[in-house]
């Protein structure tokens, strides 16, 4: 299982990965590592900087003082240097070495709930390891309760095939329902969004060598421009190169963007564990 450790957090004003979430200091990678182990997954691999390797470990210590099957690896050794990360594309390129056959990915600083890294390891357990797997959320279950977000809309087609992710920004909830403005368009609570947790197989991953070339060609000299792993995964898909089942959960994902957001992720984050205990 390889989880992506290495944002800037830069709304947040810090280094979300590590901030305290639970009742007992967790993270919330905390939480993604036991639920992995819990269904089966023997090696953990973290990409995160190499700033941040001290302090990581630390905690991790601390959190699961029995010890972890862990890799830890640094995107910023992965150049080219820049002092923004290149994106979640190029982070999962910084562990390829480490990535013998098909991986789980996910992000440190979203929780995806109890049942949901399970679910997504039986489904590429069960594939012909040639198809990828990426794990659906209602939308209703991932907004705030005030402000906006942006997410990826699923378009999926017979047999629930990944058939594209539309970038949907400025989504927010409105009295008689939730509304997104770019594009303009209504939306249903359970419209399927994607909040990145994929499960992919080797060839997938063998294809964001030539991708990421493509990519930094282009944008070798932008301080900010990012490759992104569903950006990618999306070029594949649509290149035939890729095939990907969607699977659905009614779980709630709890994340945070800015510091205000604390408080309320710490509240439904104790519902949500209790609930599924």
């Amino acid at each position: 299982m390889l989880i992506l450790a290495a944002g800037l957090g830069r709304r947040f004003g810090g280094d979300k990965q590590l901030v305290a979430v639970g009742s007992s200091g967790e993270a919330f990678l905390d939480y993604a590592i036991r639920d992995g182990l819990d269904a089966g997954v023997e090696q953990l691999i973290v990409v995160t900087r190499s700033e941040l390797d001290q302090p990581l470990r630390e905690h991790l210590s601390a959190q699961h003082p029995a010890g972890l099957p862990l890799i830890v690896v640094h995107q910023d050794t992965f150049g080219p240097p820049r002092h923004k990360p290149w994106g979640t594309g190029h982070a999962v390129l910084s562990a390829a070495d480490h990535l013998a056959g098909p991986t789980v990915i996910l992000n440190a600083d979203d929780y995806y709930g109890r049942r949901c890294i399970a679910r997504t390891v039986r489904a590429l357990a069960n594939s012909d390891g040639s198809r990828g797997v990426l794990l659906a959320f209602e939308l209703g279950r991932t907004l705030p309760e005030s402000g906006e977000v942006s997410r990826a809309v699923c378009e999926i087609g017979d047999a629930n095939q990944l058939r594209g992710l539309v970038e949907t920004h400025r989504i927010r909830r409105e009295a008689d329902g939730i509304v997104a403005e770019d594009p303009f368009r209504r939306l249903e609570f359970n419209t399927p969004v994607s909040m990145n947790l994929w499960g992919l197989p080797a060839q997938a991953i063998d294809h964001l060598s030539s991708q990421w070339a493509t990519f930094y060609s282009k944008y070798s000299d932008d301080p900010v421009a990012e490759f992104l792993l569903p950006t990618a995964l999306d070029e594949q898909l649509a290149d035939g190169r890729l095939e990907v089942d969607v699977v659905f959960t009614d779980e709630h994902w709890v994340g945070v963007t800015n510091p205000d957001d604390l408080d309320t992720a710490r509240t439904l984050l104790a519902e949500h564990r209790t609930e599924r205990a």
